[in-house]
């Protein structure tokens, strides 16, 4: 039987983003909407979901954002329709469970599958092994995924994303206002306190790019005093950006080119974003650090600015050519893999192509189970979801009350292709075994005997 057909009532894929929600149908190549993840509270003012006081706020939130999505955009009935969201590895404990009843208690969907939002795209290419950086609105996280499993011992989280773009663009703007401000032309012009988020957006993706690392050592020499003005790069273009119909906004070349390093300038602990990508293979075991480096995966609206892609791909040399990681990697190379949509929605099509294979109602929660327990388990990994007919693979029965009584099996030292320490392990054992980071231990009676390992 094929794990992927088609369904007379395909799923209802979320992504509630923390700017922007997708919301489609499993089995399609793309979203049906992408909407603001805004909502009206009962004051009639415009709020984000993500924005709340309490649970009790986050329930009327996203009981009101769902009953838009379901009668306005999808139009259908929730009850026939089994649910898939698309969820960060960060997400909140109370906004998981808070969704989970709003979607249960109040509009009675069959079962709701919550998938990781850093494994889906590795869905979209096929593969199992891949290092995930999103770069989204709020932050910048890097994952490794190694046999569909996330390495969590390697995920690095920065607030590099777009919301640290529009900070340093209003300070741009704000900068080159106060040095235009003799100008005598007859054009109105707007302050820049009236810009809000969705116009600095607006500019962002309007105006803005990504200059290439030869043109940012230059600029950033000139700023720090170590060399002359006149050694500055020739300014791009000026524009002049239109602003509610009878003013314009003047966007210097210099802001237009400036506003994303914010990305890449290292802070007071030389962080960036390349520095996220490489510190994430330094925590990962050796001998998966090449086979990750050469499988990079970008998400997230922000990675669609013109020249990102370049610009990574050189700071991650450039950097790996000094002291700091020279001595700790030895890879060669990187390579992105470029998957079949745009960066924005690569995570809500890798929630497509999983609800739409046969194994859903497996890994899904059903309606009863939630309401019987009103509880989800951190990790959703039900026994039917395991593979019976995998090789050398056997299921354990255990009392989940009772740690104490799992029987461990121990494996000989010589690892597999893989170098993973699933062969003879139960289903709970297995997923704990890549959660710990042992998948790459060349002792692996003592990996089995680890506290952290029975622990897990």
């Amino acid at each position: 039987m094929p794990l992927y057909e088609a369904s007379v009532f395909p799923a209802v894929i979320f992504d509630i983003g923390t700017a922007y929600t997708k919301c489609g149908f499993a089995g399609e190549m793309g979203p049906r909407y992408i909407i603001p993840s805004q909502v009206k509270n009962r004051k009639g003012e415009t709020q984000n979901v993500w924005d709340y006081k309490n649970s009790k706020e986050l329930y009327e939130n996203l009981k009101e954002f769902l009953k838009h999505l379901y009668f306005r955009h999808i139009t259908m009935k929730s009850q026939d329709r089994r649910v898939v969201v698309c969820e960060s590895l960060l997400c909140p404990t109370v906004f998981r469970e808070t969704l989970a009843k709003v979607l249960f208690q109040y509009f009675e969907v069959p079962s709701v599958y919550f998938v990781p939002s850093h494994l889906t795209p590795l869905y979209t290419l096929g593969i199992g092994c891949g290092l995930v950086m999103d770069v989204g609105y709020k932050e910048a996280s890097v994952i490794p995924i190694y046999e569909w499993t996330p390495v969590l011992r390697g995920l690095q989280i920065l607030p590099l994303a777009g919301k640290a773009i529009h900070e340093n663009l209003r300070v741009l703007l704000e900068n080159s206002n106060n040095q235009a401000g003799n100008d005598k032309a007859a054009v109105k012009r707007p302050p820049v306190d009236d810009l809000t988020e969705e116009v600095l957006e607006d500019i962002k993706v309007r105006c803005c790019f990504v200059t290439n690392i030869n043109r940012a050592k230059q600029i950033l020499s000139v700023y720090c005093g170590k060399e002359d003005s006149s050694k500055l790069p020739p300014s791009p273009p000026d524009v002049e950006y239109p602003f509610n119909g009878d003013s314009f906004l003047h966007i210097s070349g210099r802001v237009r080119e400036e506003a994303c390093e914010v990305l890449f300038e290292q802070d007071n602990e030389e962080m960036s974003l390349s520095t996220m990508i490489l510190d994430s293979l330094i925590k990962c075991p050796i001998d998966t650090r090449r086979e990750l480096a050469e499988n990079l995966i970008l998400t997230g609206g922000t990675c669609q600015l013109p020249g990102f892609y370049s610009r990574l791909q050189k700071e991650l040399y450039d950097q790996l050519s000094k002291p700091r990681y020279s001595e700790k990697l030895k890879i060669q190379t990187f390579k992105f893999h470029q998957p079949p949509c745009i960066e924005n929605y690569t995570a809500w099509l890798g929630g497509a192509i999983a609800g739409a294979m046969i194994t859903l109602p497996g890994r899904s929660v059903s309606r009863e189970s939630f309401m019987e327990n009103n509880t989800l388990p951190d990790w959703y990994i039900p026994e039917s979801a395991a593979d019976p007919d995998v090789e050398g693979f056997k299921n354990v029965d255990m009392d989940p009350g009772d740690v104490d009584e799992v029987e461990y099996i121990f494996v000989d030292a010589v690892l597999d292709e893989s170098s993973s320490l699933g062969l003879n392990l139960p289903v709970h054992i297995r997923y704990a075994a890549h959660s710990c980071n042992l998948v790459a231990s060349v002792d692996t009676d003592k990996a089995l005997d680890s506290a952290s390992f029975k622990s897990a």
